[in-house]
């Protein structure tokens, strides 16, 4: 669109009538798939797991806290109990102007912390009070913006009014009042009238939960990062008319609660009347979350152990936030549906057989193709190989019952998990790991048997006590009985013999009797010879002595346990069509949530049309294009130069490249314009905002260089 004025003016052109074609979330996930077949049902198998797993993982979040959200609704309730009751006893009670102080230590993982207080917030406003306030450091910087932040959104809060009191309340403007506690003090005061000084039809009527003056809620999210004189200026003023409302503080805390005597001095934390709570550790909060997610057999998609130990090392090494690894874990599951041309098949078993029956014949070429089905092929005799490779319905049939065996290795392999990780978590040094997720990874990653971790942990095993064997074995009975997998039930009666032996014991068995005897004999007054020869004889027995009937017992158990490992604890790789289940692109998952910026920004320097996919900026390795934006040209000249850079020259070799294309004479190429100029001093103004130089005072018209070699 354009105009043919010669005046200068503003132009308002109108929008085309036609409406806008909107895209789904479905289009994208079915465009640029290279294999679209069958893209809409993977869609819609993606997004219903998505939601069974994140109504899940909602759910150990309400488990975790409720014993944290019940101890703070308890601690807000008795906080203003006498002043519910009647404001003098209030007054007495909180002596010298405390406030009541509930400090949360919630952990590092401060990304989480968000998702704590509006969970937090819902609980309070339900069953005590309307009025809870959430402030961020960053919306307070003065006491002003804290108070102007704290009325508003109190003045917002859902409170059942008549229409008389609507009227009332709607004379007070948040534009037009006063930021300050007294007039706090004032709004309460005019919204919590008593009864028996008002007419009944100004009476304020409250939700049936809450209480008849209900307190007001200040929740301070991560209190290290408020500034310390805002919080002594509020709490200063908040004290002197704590006896006019009641009030309650809770300050979020991310690493100890020395932080509020650091933050505050003694004659302001002496105005708190502090209650300390903990909440669960969020290394805790992972391993419940990998505990109903991956070792299940409830939800079909699982993670390869080069996935999970991505996830794990981000969670350890960078927030320790559980959020993030759940986010990181539905990017895994977008990303397999949307990769896996047969995650088609990666449902539930009972929807396995119709799906199957369904398969296109070149989906059938693309199970041919796996790594997996190829040496299942091969391990097959020559008729069977014949009908795989070339009957499209009886590899139907075969799918499906290989489908079959995979749901019921999963299902005989997760409670056998557990029951190692209950053999083995308590032995010293932790051999196979204390958390079940590094007995997981160890396992997923290859045999564990052969390893040196697993037979050092066996040679434990083999010294544990009667007790300790009880204990363990009563765990794996209570996994066993837990488990769908019918082919364990041998396994939980053998289990059950095995733990009926250890607790009846023999009486004494004739080990002991011998050793008995031999001792009684050594108490006998004796010359020395008589002595030297009964030592000499108990050392050879000893060294020859049979096996008692608990060790044998033990040896026999830790056999059998072994069997179990051996039988059922295969790695994933070696069942056929895992690549169906397990998403394996680590590196995929690596670029997406710990994307390395400096090679980034090498690659887009260095070789713009990475980025920009321009034909024109397609240039050999080594040359430097005259076509590339200014600052790849300034990028790519600077590599060329040492530690420190002359302006003068480095302006004269971009001028160099601008004008290599220009049809001109030498010496009007030499010469510099004031475009070429400006365009080399933005080029270098971007380069120093991006760190790669600065400015030095060993030569005026240097600048230093902050990086080395060729990225």
């Amino acid at each position: 669109m354009s105009t043919c004025s010669v005046s200068k003016g503003c132009f308002v052109f109108k929008p085309d009538s036609k409406k806008r074609k909107i895209s789904s979330a479905a289009e994208y996930f079915s465009k640029g798939n290279n294999d679209a077949e069958d893209s809409g049902l993977r869609f819609d198998t993606c997004q219903s797991l998505w939601k069974e797993i994140k109504c899940e993982t909602e759910q150990i979040q309400e488990d975790l806290n409720k014993k944290l959200f019940h101890n703070l609704l308890d601690f807000l309730r008795k906080s203003h109990l006498d002043f519910k009751q009647k404001k003098t006893e209030w007054a007495s009670r909180m002596k010298s102007n405390e406030i009541p102080t509930a400090a949360v230590v919630l952990g590092v993982n401060v990304t989480d912390h968000d998702l704590t207080f509006k969970r937090l917030t819902e609980v309070f406003q339900n069953d005590v009070t309307p009025f809870v306030v959430s402030l961020k450091s960053k919306e307070c910087p003065g006491i002003k913006n804290l108070l102007q932040k704290l009325m508003i959104q109190l003045m917002g809060c859902p409170v059942d009014m008549d229409s008389s009191d609507e009227e009332e309340s709607s004379k007070i403007s948040p534009n037009r009042i006063r930021y300050s506690v007294t007039s706090l003090t004032k709004w309460y005061r005019n919204v919590t009238k008593k009864a028996d000084t008002e007419t009944p039809c100004k009476k304020r009527i409250f939700s049936s939960k809450h209480c008849e003056s209900p307190p007001v809620v200040v929740i301070f999210k991560n209190i290290e990062s408020f500034s310390s004189k805002v919080l002594q200026d509020f709490i200063t003023i908040s004290s002197h008319c704590i006896r006019e409302f009641p009030l309650v503080l809770i300050f979020g805390i991310a690493t100890s609660p020395m932080i509020i005597h650091k933050l505050l001095p003694h004659s302001v934390s002496s105005l708190l009347c502090i209650e300390l709570f903990q909440s669960l550790s969020c290394k805790e909060h992972l391993s419940k979350v990998i505990d109903k997610l991956l070792l299940t057999s409830q939800f079909p998609f699982k993670l390869s152990e080069k996935v999970l130990q991505v996830l794990i090392n981000i969670f350890l090494y960078h927030d320790f936030s559980v959020q993030n690894f759940i986010k990181g874990f539905q990017l895994s599951l977008l990303e397999h549906f949307y990769s896996q041309p047969l995650s088609v098949l990666c449902c539930e078993i009972y929807k396995a057989k119709k799906r199957v029956d369904s398969l296109s014949h070149n989906q059938c070429e693309n199970i041919r193709r796996l790594s997996s089905f190829r040496r299942f092929v091969e391990s097959e005799v020559s008729n069977k190989q014949t009908i795989l490779l070339t009957d499209d319905e009886g590899l139907k049939e075969t799918v499906y019952a290989l489908l079959q065996d995979l749901h019921t290795y999963h299902e005989n392999y997760f409670p056998v998990l557990r029951c190692l990780h209950a053999f083995t978590s308590s032995l010293p040094k932790y051999p196979l790991g204390k958390q079940i997720r590094e007995l997981y990874c160890a396992c997923l990653e290859k045999k564990v048997w052969e390893t040196e971790e697993y037979e050092s942990a066996i040679q434990l095993v083999r010294m544990m006590a009667t007790d300790e064997l009880v204990d363990i074995l009563e765990k794996c009975v209570e996994i066993l009985k837990s488990s769908p997998a019918a082919h364990l039930g041998n396994s939980l009666e053998k289990i059950e013999e095995y733990l009926s032996q250890l607790k009846h014991p023999e009486e004494i068995n004739e080990d002991q009797e011998t050793s008995i005897s031999s001792l009684k004999e050594l108490q006998k007054k004796t010359d020395l010879y008589h002595l030297q020869k009964t030592l000499l004889e108990m050392k050879e027995s000893r060294r020859l002595k049979k096996l008692t009937k608990f060790e044998m017992l033990r040896f026999e158990i830790v056999d059998f346990v072994d069997s179990l490992v051996k039988n059922y604890l295969v790695p994933v790789e070696m069942q056929t069509l895992h690549e169906v289940m397990y998403f394996s692109a680590a590196n995929t998952l690596r670029e997406r949530l710990n994307a390395p910026p400096r090679v980034a920004l090498h690659n887009a320097l260095n070789n713009p049309y990475f980025y920009l996919k321009n034909e024109s900026l397609k240039s050999e390795a080594g040359s430097i294009s005259n076509t590339a934006p200014d600052i790849c040209i300034a990028y790519k000249l600077h590599l060329e130069c040492g530690r420190l850079i002359n302006l003068v020259d480095w302006l004269e070799a971009f001028s160099t490249v601008v004008k290599a294309a220009d049809n001109t004479d030498s010496s009007v190429k030499d010469r510099i314009d004031d475009i070429t100029h400006a365009r080399f001093i933005r080029a270098v103004s971007e380069l120093e905002l991006l760190g790669f130089i600065k400015p030095t005072k060993q030569k005026t018209d240097h600048v230093a260089r902050l990086t080395w070699g060729s990225c």
